[in-house]
């Protein structure tokens, strides 16, 4: 059982991101794990959950577009991702991350929250909509087939390189993202330094904490496999492409996992992106988050419809 604990406190982009206050909070989870959560705006809820070389700051720009069209966002950084705590000898798989992001919304009274979730959050994302379907109205998938681990073959290779890392610091961490941002995307103009600083804050504050969080995500093991819960997700489920041939591109056999055991799948591409469509092509994110709201209102007035039809409250018309 996870007790949870929070702290808030206020604090203001700048105006060129977003006009208005973000709420910075520190979930407590357990006395070793912490989570910070960034809400804003008002309105329907989308929770948004950064893959792992990621942080709330990947969302910026997506952020601020859902908060212009009435949107009110949550963003839920992991276990060790972003400003989250980094704490030794846990469970980093992405079924105990799943249950963390699960306090969070409960700890925060959301329930049936559009979730939105790029890379490795997605098997996160997917996780706790199988677990937890109270919480989860549609899941939204950036750049991401269903992993049956955190720990995926792109990830390993990333680790041989964390001992020159912890060697040689700061200056090459950032070579090493630069590299992985350029690789990875369709379009690499959005990569500046400051962007790459940003990037690696986080890590850089914490280096030797967060090298070995990172060892213990790439050997963590799951306790229950993915692929068979596939079917008994109900809820919409979306996968947003970039088509622009990249690094970490999801494979067509994934595609196929989703299309045959997801029960409400779509694929949506976006021309001339990559992987790191959030910062390629924000408005295309925040535009494919408005039509899986549509879709996860449509099943909803369904289900409430087969529901009445069940209670006997409304007649059923094909009788």
């Amino acid at each position: 059982m996870l007790t949870v604990a929070v702290a808030a406190t206020w604090s203001r982009l700048t105006p060129t991101l977003l006009a208005g206050p973000v709420e910075n909070r520190r979930v407590v989870v357990s006395p070793a794990e912490t989570l910070h959560v960034e809400l804003a705006g008002t309105g329907p809820v989308v929770v948004l959950i950064p893959g792992l070389f990621g942080s709330a700051y990947g969302f910026r720009h997506v952020v601020r577009g859902l908060v212009d069209a009435g949107y009110r966002t949550v963003v839920i950084e992991p276990l060790a991702i972003g400003e989250s705590s980094r704490p030794e000898g846990v469970d980093y798989s992405a079924g105990a991350q799943a249950g963390r992001i699960a306090a969070a919304l409960d700890s925060l009274a959301i329930q049936q929250a559009l979730v939105v979730a790029h890379s490795a959050a997605a098997s996160e994302a997917l996780r706790l909509a199988y677990a937890r379907p109270d919480l989860v109205a549609a899941v939204l998938s950036i750049e991401s087939g269903p992993a049956e681990t955190i720990a995926t073959p792109g990830f390993r290779r990333a680790m041989r390189f964390a001992p020159l890392v912890r060697l040689f610091g700061v200056s090459l961490l950032r070579r090493k993202i630069r590299h992985e941002l350029v690789s990875a995307s369709g379009d690499d103009s959005w990569i500046t330094a400051d962007v790459v600083r940003a990037y690696t804050a986080p890590a850089q504050r914490n280096l030797g904490a967060t090298l070995k969080a990172f060892r213990a995500m790439a050997n963590s093991q799951e306790a229950d496999s993915l692929g068979p819960h596939l079917p008994h997700i109900r809820i919409p489920v979306a996968l947003l492409l970039g088509t622009a041939p990249h690094d970490a591109a999801v494979s067509q056999a994934e595609i196929r996992v989703m299309q045959e055991n997801l029960r409400s799948f779509a694929v949506d591409t976006v021309p001339g992106a990559g992987h790191y469509i959030q910062e390629e092509r924000p408005e295309a994110v925040v535009a494919a988050i408005s039509r899986l709201q549509s879709r996860a209102t449509r099943a909803s007035t369904a289900s409430e419809l087969n529901r009445a039809i069940r209670g006997g409250s409304i007649p059923d018309a094909s009788r």
